[in-house]
C-alpha cells in the first residue's frame, strides 16, 4: 500500500494531466462551456448533469439535442417559453429521463429563478460549512415545491437518502471550483470549493479503493462521506480537484 505522501503526488501529477482544456473534448463540461452567460451556463450545466449518466457520447449527444430544443439560449427559453414551447419538448428523451420530466424542469428552473434568487441563491443560502449535501436535500425540495408528478423525483439525488448525488456533485464542482485551468467555470463566488465533494462513481470509487482512500464497497452518501475526508487531508482547500484524477484513471487508464 502505497503511503499517503506517495498517494498525494501520485494523484496531484494525475490532476495536472486531466485537467486541462483537453478534458473537455469528451465530457459532459463541454455544453456549458458553449454559453458566456452565467445563467446560460448554469442552466445548460444544471440539465446536462442531470442526464449524465450512461455512454458518455450518448450524453453529449443528448444535451446538444436538449440545448437545440431550448434554442440554445436556455435562460431565455426558462424565463420567457410559452406552452407551445413547452410541446416541442415532449419527444425528448435520454434513458428514463423524458418529454415529461424534462417540461416539469423547465418549470421548476423559472420557479427557482423568479423567487429563490436563481440557482445560485438555492445551493448558497442551504450551504453549510463543511459540505454540501445539506443544501443539496433542500434544494430538492424547494425544485418540487410546483405540482408534479412522482416520477420526475427520481431525477435529482437525495444525500439524505444515501445518495452519493453524483450528478449535482459534478454539477457544483462545475459551478464553484476555479476555471484556472479551463475545465470549471467558478461562477458562484459564496461557496468555496473546500465545500464541495467528490462525484462519486463506479470509476472513481473503484480507483479510490484501490489507493485505500475508501474502504466501503456501495457508492452511497456514506461512501461519499468517507471519501471527503480522505481527500481533505490531501488537499483542504480543494479537495475536489482529485475527481479528475480518480476519474482519469478509473475511464482512461482503468487503473
Amino acid at each position: 500500500m502505497l503511503k499517503k505522501a506517495e498517494i498525494k503526488s501520485f494523484l496531484d501529477y494525475k490532476v495536472e494531466q486531466y485537467n486541462n482544456r483537453e478534458f473537455i473534448k469528451t465530457d459532459p463540461v463541454r455544453i456549458p462551456h458553449q454559453f458566456s452567460k452565467k445563467e446560460d451556463i448554469e442552466i445548460a450545466g444544471f440539465l446536462t448533469a442531470t442526464i449524465a449518466w450512461g455512454n458518455r457520447k450518448s450524453i453529449l449527444n443528448n444535451a446538444g439535442k436538449l440545448m437545440d430544443l431550448l434554442d440554445n439560449s436556455p435562460y431565455e427559453f426558462v424565463m420567457e417559453h410559452t406552452e407551445e414551447d413547452l410541446r416541442v419538448l415532449e419527444g425528448f428523451v435520454h434513458r428514463t429521463f423524458n418529454g415529461i420530466d424534462l417540461q416539469y424542469f423547465i418549470l421548476a428552473l423559472q420557479n427557482i429563478y423568479k423567487t429563490h434568487e436563481g440557482l445560485e441563491g438555492v445551493f448558497t443560502k442551504f450551504a453549510k460549512k463543511d459540505n454540501l449535501q445539506p443544501a443539496i436535500h433542500n434544494f430538492k425540495k424547494i425544485f418540487f415545491e410546483l405540482p408534479h408528478l412522482t416520477r420526475t423525483e427520481k431525477h435529482v439525488s437525495d444525500p439524505h437518502k444515501n445518495s452519493a448525488a453524483k450528478r449535482i456533485n459534478m454539477f457544483l464542482r462545475w459551478m464553484v471550483r476555479s476555471n484556472r485551468e479551463g475545465v470549471d467555470f467558478g461562477l458562484w463566488r459564496h461557496i468555496e470549493p473546500s465545500q464541495l465533494s467528490c462525484p462519486l462513481d463506479v470509476h472513481s470509487g473503484n480507483t479510490a479503493r484501490k489507493l485505500g482512500l475508501l474502504k466501503r464497497n456501495q457508492n452511497d452518501a456514506k461512501a461519499l462521506a468517507e471519501l471527503d475526508t480522505s481527500l481533505r487531508k490531501l488537499d483542504a482547500v480543494d479537495p475536489v480537484k482529485y475527481d479528475f484524477a480518480l476519474f482519469g484513471l478509473g475511464v482512461f487508464e482503468k487503473y
